[in-house]
């Protein structure tokens, strides 16, 4: 076995499936007028309605240096505030504005319209989902990058 062949890297099947899979998205955010990291902001904060800066990087694993200015965008959409806590300058919290709750709304069938496009059982798409959860957890434990 050639350890140095694509098909026989782990990363390959990954990285073209996850641009496959966003490949999908995009029309579907094209709607909303979101890109697709702007989606995972959008998730969260719908589930929350309030989070800091520290806590939305740590929940997308993104740095402060590509957040902010995904932050300011979806800002200058008039989809959520940025506001710096009164009692700690040094944090900046994030929330949704009136336009940005609206919209949760219109993209509410955006996971099955996703599913739907993908042609792909639902038991499949679970158990891929639990198991890249599972691996990444188990990775994340033993290594901090």
């Amino acid at each position: 076995m050639d350890k140095l062949s694509l098909d026989n890297q782990i990363c390959f099947p990954l990285y073209a499936l996850t641009r496959r899979i966003t490949g999908h998205y995009q029309p579907l955010l094209e709607e909303l007028d979101l890109t697709y990291p702007q989606y995972l902001v959008m998730l969260l904060l719908w589930e929350t309605d309030r989070m800091n800066v520290k806590e939305l990087g740590c929940r997308l694993q993104l740095d402060s240096g590509t957040l902010t200015p995904m932050l300011k965008r979806l800002e200058e959409k008039q989809m959520l505030d940025r506001t710096r806590c009164k009692a700690d300058e040094r944090i900046v919290e994030i929330t949704l504005t009136d336009k940005g709750k609206a919209l949760k709304k219109e993209a509410k069938d955006i996971p099955s319209r996703l599913k739907c496009s993908l042609s792909v059982a639902d038991e499949d798409l679970i158990q891929l989902r639990d198991l890249l959860s599972r691996i990444h957890h188990k990775i994340s434990k033993h290594n901090s990058i």
